[in-house]
C-alpha cells in the first residue's frame, strides 16, 4: 500500500494555494500517487456549511479538513489541503494528528495578494463589507517551521512546484 501523506497548504487568500495544489495533482498522480484536494472554498460550500467567520467556526472548519485529510491519507492517499488556516495552534493540533504531515506556507506580500484578488474579497473588508477577513482585520499566524516555503512573488508555480516535490522526494514520500 502507497503511504499518505497530508500536504497542508497555508496562506493568505490570494496567496497561490489553490494554484499550486492544482498544478502539483497531475505531477503527483504521474508517481502513482493516489491524491486528493481538500479546497478550503469547496469545503466550506459542502462539508463546513452554515459556519461564519469567528475563530471558533474558523477552527471547526479546519478541524473538519483535518480529520477529512487524516481519514484519506491514512488510506494511502496523498491529500492537499488548500485553506487559509490562519491559526497556528489549529494547524499544530492537525500536524499532531497525523504523522505524515507535510506543511507548506505559501507567501506573497499582502498588496500582492491584494492584486491577485479577482472575487473583490479584500476591497470588501478594506471598506468594512466584510468583518474578520484575514490579512486585514483578523490575523494571519505564519508557520514557525515548515517544511516548505513558496515565495509566490517570485518563484513560478513551476518552481514552487519542484520545490515541493523535491522535498516529497527527500522526505521519502514519493
Amino acid at each position: 500500500m502507497e503511504k499518505g501523506f497530508i500536504l497542508w497548504f497555508t496562506g493568505l487568500s490570494g496567496s497561490g494555494k489553490t494554484t499550486i495544489t492544482k498544478a502539483l495533482e497531475p505531477e503527483l498522480k504521474a508517481r502513482g500517487c493516489k491524491v486528493e484536494i481538500l479546497d478550503g472554498d469547496v469545503v466550506r460550500t459542502n462539508l463546513s456549511k452554515g459556519l461564519g467567520f469567528s475563530q471558533e467556526d474558523r477552527d471547526t472548519n479546519i478541524r473538519r479538513i483535518g480529520f477529512v485529510a487524516h481519514l484519506l491519507s491514512r488510506n494511502g492517499v496523498a491529500v492537499m489541503t488548500a485553506a487559509i488556516s490562519p491559526y497556528r495552534a489549529i494547524r499544530d493540533e492537525i500536524r499532531a494528528m497525523e504523522p505524515n504531515f507535510v506543511e507548506v506556507y505559501i507567501t506573497a506580500p499582502l498588496e500582492v495578494c491584494e492584486g491577485r484578488d479577482v472575487k473583490g474579497l479584500y476591497a470588501k473588508a478594506r471598506a468594512g463589507e466584510i468583518k474578520g477577513f484575514t490579512g486585514i482585520d483578523d490575523p494571519y499566524e505564519e508557520p514557525l517551521n515548515p517544511e516548505i516555503i513558496c515565495y509566490t512573488e517570485r518563484e513560478s508555480v513551476e518552481e514552487s512546484v519542484k520545490k515541493v516535490l523535491s522535498k516529497l522526494e527527500e522526505l521519502g514520500y514519493i
